[in-house]
């Protein structure tokens, strides 16, 4: 049940069914429901469609639950998409029909312009943190200090969690329905993420059982990508030349905040619940903490309404079994689904954690012991350097074979001369290693103390490994570089970029691949890609016939559809990425107009400097390249520049705009807004710029932007620009 036929209509109105739909124990469910909204008397169906779709969402909700929350499926892929493509027919013929809760809505494909933000009824807190057993107890007799009436019992009964590492969310359910999902944020302000979170599978769109439900459940848990689905999500980067990331919490933190919501429903994210906020049971009535007396009984209520919470929760009671119950997972949190860093525990009496309540920024009544950071001690055996696309050195430390948390590493990125020179890490030191947010490792620095004697100062070398051309460090940068644009290595790493998403994006032309062929001695450029055929392909260990005609299939498509940017970014110009290619392929007719370009006539355009320029200008004036390009004209990969359909002039319309800092969502979300309200995104800074948009911590550009007199921008500002229309730009 992974995959769907993407669908994604309009909402309808808000319903709620009634106990006639809910399945029954043994998952059997009736012809007939009623379908009312919420607060209203119960009503007859109007007629067998809504009926109908009202029967469907109660049964794929049924069967969403047991596959994505209780890995337990009680029928077969095909019966299940039989029962979906039902639903999908029904809505789309009856749009009104759809409701926020239902399944067809899990697949995402909603562009969200921007994310909002909402403020959270009550207000979510972070953890203080302890570190030893010491430290455990001292906030244990803290807590009985500050609430010295509660007996005994009470205050030696902590519920206990595994500390998940991922995005915190609150999720609103009115009426046993899901309305709204914000994240954590500040604490008092989150991003609104209710499109994005409709795709996650093992979310109750509806909560399970039959009520009553209370008129508002506000439920707080966590947002996580497994191991398995972090694995293979970047395994699929790999394979598309694309770049990874770097731990299971930034992927989900990421895919939780696309644009577009069908990237994150494909991403198999995973909601855990572990607490509530505010919570209402009747319709006017106060706030409060509901009928759960304890934690536990929260816990399980939660687990009743269709949530799947942390694996290994428990009740501890006392001191000593909170300690033996960090110790346990902290020795079994390798063999978890998911990353965890510590334990959380929280009193278990509700009554005694609204008595205790909150310092400024933690409550009083739960804390989270963080384990001991994953390191390890190896010897650098040597430093090698590793050659890239643009001809970049990178020294890579070659490890001897060490266990860091439960992972077997080999080497680590050293990053650059500076980097080395700043540790004074030298070839044969005794080092430290840790894994960065569980998963990178990286080099700490050197035990000096277990130093060799006979020990020397790493050198860098002047010249590239692979083709023995001397390399030059230019000035303001940190990296050296082999500037041999033949170098075997360059044209390794070109080719891959060739194929990679940040070029022509060719789906199954993978960096393994192109690696094999280029090792094979088949490909020599990227050209000889589109000479191969399926037959050559087969005589390739591992790749089957219908992998073989994928890969022959998808070059030949982009052969033919490429568009002009994506070819410009592909051929890997020193300088010019994908936002540069898009200035070029707007202005120039193609690549022979291109190449005729003068340098001041690039300059002329509005992210392109003189450096810039120059590379432009030397990449046509390589006799290499130039007998490349005529062979991709041959062979008819030569696309033109496409006519834009004409679009209603906004306030960005024509107007050159550059984004610096941190900003509160990717950079390139933003960039894609200013694109398509007609803006001209640049990617270095210039005097022509009309705004500058900057985050937090901007750096020079902002200073340089104020001295040039140039308009700068917070993300409000800039989003209600792209509300304006073009004459209310001089406004």
């Amino acid at each position: 049940m992974e995959q769907h036929t993407l669908f994604s209509a309009p909402s309808g109105e808000t319903g709620i069914l009634s106990e006639s739909a809910q399945p029954s124990s043994s998952g059997v469910f009736p012809d007939k429901a009623e379908f009312h909204a919420p607060g209203s008397a119960p009503a007859v169906a109007k007629d067998m469609d809504a009926s109908r779709a009202a029967v469907l969402r109660a049964e794929l909700d049924h069967h969403n639950y047991l596959y994505h929350t209780l890995d337990a499926p009680e029928i077969t892929d095909e019966a299940y998409d039989r029962l979906f493509r039902e639903l999908v027919e029904i809505e789309t013929r009856r749009p009104e029909l759809q409701t926020p809760d239902s399944p067809t809505r899990r697949t995402g494909g909603e562009l969200l312009p921007y994310l909002e933000t909402r403020p959270h009824s009550q207000r979510m807190y972070g953890l203080d943190n302890v570190f030893s057993p010491e430290e455990w107890q001292a906030f244990v007799q803290r807590a009985r200090r500050q609430l010295p009436e509660a007996s005994d019992d009470i205050m030696n009964e902590w519920w206990a969690d595994p500390k998940l590492d991922g995005l915190a969310c609150e999720l609103t359910y009115e009426h046993g329905v899901f309305t709204q999902a914000l994240t954590r944020g500040d604490g008092e302000t989150g991003e609104v993420v209710t499109a994005a979170m409709r795709t996650v599978r093992n979310l109750p769109l509806r909560l399970r059982g039959n009520g009553p439900f209370p008129a508002r459940l506000e439920v707080r848990g966590e947002v996580l990508m497994f191991r398995r689905q972090f694995e293979e999500l970047n395994r699929r980067q790999e394979e598309l030349g694309q770049k990874t990331f770097a731990n299971p919490r930034n992927a989900a933190a990421g895919s939780l905040r696309q644009l577009d919501t069908s990237i994150t429903a494909a991403r198999g994210l995973r909601f855990l619940a572990y607490s509530a906020g505010q919570i209402i049971m009747e319709r006017g009535g106060e706030a409060g903490r509901g009928p759960w007396e304890t934690h536990a009984e929260l816990i399980k209520a939660l687990r009743e309404y269709g949530f799947e919470t942390p694996t290994g929760g428990r009740l501890c009671r006392g001191p000593e079994e909170a300690l033996a119950y960090c110790r346990r997972m902290e020795a079994e949190r390798d063999g978890l689904p998911f990353e965890i860093d510590g334990v959380v525990y929280k009193l278990n009496d509700r009554d005694a954690e609204e008595a205790l309540g909150f310092t400024a920024r933690a409550p009083r009544f739960a804390v989270a012991w963080k384990f001991t950071a994953r390191r390890a001690k190896t010897v650098l055996e040597r430093i090698t350097i590793q050659v890239g696309r643009t001809g970049v050195l990178t020294p890579v430390a070659e490890l001897r074979l060490v266990s860091v948390g439960g992972v077997m590493v080999s080497r680590a990125t050293l990053h650059n001369e500076d980097e080395i020179r700043h540790m004074d890490i030298r070839e044969g030191d005794t080092v430290i290693i840790q894994r960065a947010g569980d998963v990178i490792p990286d080099v700490v620095g050197p035990v000096l103390e277990e130093r060799r004697a006979d020990s020397v100062p790493y050198e860098f070398p002047r010249r590239c490994p692979v083709c023995g051309s001397e390399a030059s460090r230019l000035e303001g940068e940190a990296a050296w570089r082999c500037l041999n644009m033949s170098c075997p290595a360059v044209l390794l790493r070109s080719m891959v970029h060739f194929v990679s998403k940040a070029g022509l994006d060719v789906q199954g032309v993978g960096a393994r691949w192109v690696e094999e062929l280029v090792k094979a001695g088949r490909v020599k450029n990227a050209a000889d890609l589109f000479t191969l055929d399926v037959r050559e392909l087969l005589g390739f260990e591992r790749m089957g016939e219908v992998l073989a005609e994928k890969f022959v299939t998808s070059l030949e498509e982009a052969r033919r559809t490429a568009p002009l940017e994506r070819f410009i970014a592909a051929l890997g110009i020193r300088q010019v990425g994908e936002q540069t290619a898009k200035t070029l392929a707007a202005h120039f007719e193609d690549m022979d107009a291109l190449e005729r370009a003068s340098q001041e006539e690039l300059m002329r355009l509005p992210d392109i400097g003189p450096e810039v320029a120059s590379s432009i200008r030397a990449f046509f004036a390589t006799d290499s390249n130039r007998t490349l390009l005529e062979r991709f004209r041959a062979m008819g990969l030569w696309p033109r520049r496409r006519e834009q359909p004409m679009r209603e002039e906004t306030a960005l319309s024509g107007r050159r705009i550059l984004f610096t800092g941190t900003l509160s969502r990717p950079r390139e979300e933003f960039q894609r807004m200013a694109e398509e309200a007609g803006a001209l995104v640049a990617s270095s800074f210039s005097k022509k710029l009309d705004y500058l948009v900057v985050g937090e911590n901007p750096g020079s550009k902002l200073a340089k932007a104020e001295e040039a007199g140039i308009a700068v921008l917070d993300e409000k500002a800039f989003s209600a620009l792209l509300d304006r229309k073009g004459e209310d730009a001089a406004r």
